[in-house]
């Protein structure tokens, strides 16, 4: 008799020995604590049938953004392939192969019709709401978790990963006060997700509530950064807090300690390393030798060429460090992934290889090549994925290209722009400053 679990789902393959590692990795992904890896290994070893098991690791694999990852998420897929399996489980082996072989938008809609068929399997929603996450979709970050809620009800196993979902969802279209909402009881209900304490971060974020977030995060540190792969992005989300606020000081703190002191080589820790260093870097702070270290450990992966938000930000700490020979990399890198045929070729056309270009030109102190690159960038930048606070970056160096550039009327426009859109920023404010003083010059 095959294996269900709690939802009724069944699980080809699947017997008592294995599925509990499975069940385990499940409710660690859901929370991004622990080792799922190493307890989908060993549902893996107890049941080197159970079709799930592999397509959960290559899914893991699929999603870390790493050309080596993925090349484990194509052998996972290769391992699921002649396993039995139900209609719902060989959709999933489906969706892992789109995105083993870098069609995220074809992965993405393979567990979006799963998940409509099938609203209480959690590792649909997950994947695809990851996907969408690292594609820039918004409308499916909500949607495709909107869609299945009515199904689901306080009390279920990963409830809250659900309803931290939806808060993240609703955060990236506007939806501020629903979205702080539903994260604040998922983290009620398990204040180990972090994932929902991440989205209440990205509400205050956007809200330019500064001290809100500072005290959010410093709350209950221990709940969403005890084993957590999470954690070093939550630190650059307090960090942000900080920077907004002028506290250099604090910001390079958190920078040297849990944000970049274990000089962590996963792409996924990186960005945010070099996001943090990219905007002390526009605002004129000198970080010593950290971008040297920071670029160093992105150098191996200058010719990846598979994933254009890495490239933008190994770019930044490139630029930093004054490598040009891995710059260099990158950009032939970058120009080859746009004659492939996944979908890092549109990613990288349509926003990674312009805003990796103005970059450097930034750096190299063309700041009218920087505004030129960028503008036409800025309405489309979801295109290659990240978060609306992730993107920011974008904005901050454009504004700071037009202030260099001494573009009296752009940069007017565009510090205006930015003080409607968050009014109660000290950054606002101070870009305001500037350029006010830069028209009277």
């Amino acid at each position: 008799m095959a294996l269900k679990d709690a939802f009724g789902l069944t699980y080809s393959g699947a017997t008592e020995a294995g599925f509990p590692s499975y069940a385990r990795a499940i409710r660690e992904l859901q929370c991004f604590i622990g080792d799922p890896v190493a307890a989908i290994d060993r549902a893996i070893a107890d049941d080197p049938g159970f079709v799930m098991a592999h397509v959960f690791k290559g899914y893991l694999f699929g999603l870390a953004t790493e050309r080596e990852a993925t090349a484990v998420a194509r052998t996972c897929h290769e391992a699921a392939l002649p396993l039995v399996a139900t209609t719902r489980e060989q959709a999933h082996v489906a969706a892992l192969g789109h995105l083993a072989g870098g069609r995220w938008h074809e992965a993405a809609r393979i567990v979006e019709d799963i998940a409509i068929d099938n609203p209480l399997d959690a590792l649909a929603l997950q994947v695809g709401h990851q996907i969408d996450f690292f594609t820039g979709n918004a409308r499916m970050l909500r949607d495709r978790i909107g869609r299945a809620l009515p199904a689901w009800q306080r009390g279920m196993p990963g409830y809250h990963a659900i309803l931290g979902m939806q808060a993240f969802g609703l955060e990236e279209m506007g939806d501020y006060a629903r979205a702080e909402s539903f994260g604040r009881q998922a983290v009620e209900i398990e204040p180990r997700d972090g994932w929902a304490q991440h989205a209440v971060a990205h509400v205050m974020e956007m809200q330019s509530r500064q001290k809100d977030g500072i005290a959010w995060m410093r709350a209950n540190p221990e709940a969403w950064t005890k084993d957590s792969f999470l954690k070093i992005h939550n630190w650059w989300h307090l960090a942000l807090f900080h920077y907004d606020l002028g506290e250099i000081d604090e910001v390079l703190r958190l920078y040297d300690g849990p944000i970049y002191g274990d000089r962590s080589t996963l792409a996924l820790n990186m960005v945010d390393a070099s996001a943090i260093l990219w905007r002390l870097n526009l605002g004129g702070v000198d970080v010593g030798d950290r971008w040297a270290v920071l670029a160093a450990n992105w150098a191996p992966k200058a010719a990846a060429g598979n994933y254009a938000f890495n490239d933008a930000h190994a770019m930044m700490a490139f630029v930093g460090a004054g490598l040009e020979g891995p710059a260099q990399t990158l950009i032939e890198a970058q120009r080859d992934a746009m004659h492939g045929n996944d979908d890092n070729a549109a990613f990288t056309r349509d926003v990674g290889h312009p805003l990796t270009m103005a970059i450097k030109a930034f750096g190299a102190g063309s700041y009218d090549e920087a505004v030129r690159l960028i503008r036409p960038i800025r309405s489309i930048a979801h295109r290659f994925g990240g978060s609306h606070a992730q993107r920011d970056v974008i904005d901050l160096t454009l504004i700071e290209a037009a202030l260099h550039a001494g573009d009296r009327a752009l940069a007017r426009a565009l510090t205006a722009e930015r003080q409607l859109a968050r009014p109660d920023s000290p950054l606002s404010a101070l870009f305001s400053r500037r350029a006010a003083d830069l028209s009277e010059n």
